[in-house]
Formats: structure tokens, sequence, C-alpha cells
């Protein structure tokens, strides 16, 4: 399984390229698995002004960056948006990257791990019912995490007391990646009948 994991902030001493590193570390202890993360720091696009849903508009015209976007989430079996809360939401450059999307997320899971005052819970649940409009198939495990600045340090690597204890965010994160697994053998199999 091709994992891409988003980072979906971009703001200087953001805390959700840790997490990545974090996620991308755990998810290489799975066989199988192969993590890339995806920086939209790397993918710089301008607000989303398209004259229609790119979904249903035979007559696109996509802007070389946008398009560099497009190829790169196109290339992964599932997905793992990591995603701060703002304002009780996602940060708007997520939400503008996802906007641009039509067929790329069709039938891969997805699923979310965010980290904030809550968690990120608030965000969590903005971002599933956003990717459920991209027909992404929408994982029920997700995994909120409080703390993160201090429990994860620059290289990805999380503090061993958290590690330790099974119902803490390293033990949500092993269950989500193995759902994703799971859902992304699947569903392979069912795309490649289409």
């Amino acid at each position: 399984m091709k994992l891409g994991i988003v980072v979906g902030s971009t703001r200087p001493n953001r805390v959700s390229l840790k997490e990545a590193k974090w996620i991308a570390k755990t998810a290489k202890e799975l066989d199988g698995v192969e993590p890339e993360i995806v920086d939209l720091k790397d993918y710089p696009m301008p607000f989303f002004d398209e004259p229609a849903s790119p979904r249903y508009n035979p007559d696109r015209k996509i802007e070389p960056a946008v398009q560099k976007w497009l190829d790169k989430i196109n290339q992964f079996d599932a997905y793992i948006f990591v995603t701060a809360e703002y304002n009780h939401s996602i940060p708007a450059v997520l939400k503008n990257a996802i906007d641009y999307i039509t067929t790329e997320l069709n039938r891969k899971p997805a699923t979310v791990v965010s980290h904030g005052s809550v968690g990120g819970a608030r965000a969590t649940m903005h971002l599933k019912e956003i990717l459920s409009e991209s027909r992404a198939a929408i994982i029920p495990q997700a995994v909120t995490f409080i703390g993160v600045s201090d429990a994860v340090d620059e290289e990805g690597n999380l503090n061993e007391d958290i590690k330790a204890n099974p119902y803490g965010p390293y033990g949500a994160l092993q269950i989500a990646l193995v759902e994703l697994k799971w859902y992304s053998d699947a569903l392979s199999v069912a795309r490649s009948k289409d």
C-alpha cells in the first residue's frame, strides 16, 4: 500500500510536520506499507477560483501548480490527512488543496490524524465530511492527539512513556494503519474490476 501522508498546515513552526514524520515512522513498522509525506508547503496553489466544480467542468484548465498537486495525490492507494485545528476547523490551505481534487481519491481509503486543544477533534469531524465529497472511503478510525508538541521530536520520535500507553495515540495510530491497509487491499481489488 502506497500511503500518502498529507501535511495540512504550512505556517512556520507547525506541529503537523513533526506529527507526519511520526506517522511515517509508525507506518514503516507494518509489512506492505510504503509511506510518503506530502507537504502542502511544496505545493503552493492559488485560492480555488475555477468557474465550476472540477468534477463537472469538462473544459477545465488546470494551472501547472495545481496539476503537480493532483499528479502527486493520485499516486497513492490510501491517505492520512494530518491537520491542526484552526478556529474549530481545518487550515484554509488544506481545504483549498482538497477543493481542486476530482477523481484522485475515488474509492480509496482515507483517515485523519489531528492535533489541537481538544486533539483536533472538531477539525477531524469537518475534514472527514469534506473528504467524503471527494469520494474517498473514509474509515471510522481517526487519531486525535493532545500535546503532540511535547510528545514528538523534530525527527518524528514519540516519547517512550506515551508510546508505552496502549490506549494512547500510538495504539490509536496502529489501529488506523491496520484499518487503512485492510480497506486499501480490499478496494484495490474492487477498483481493478472497474
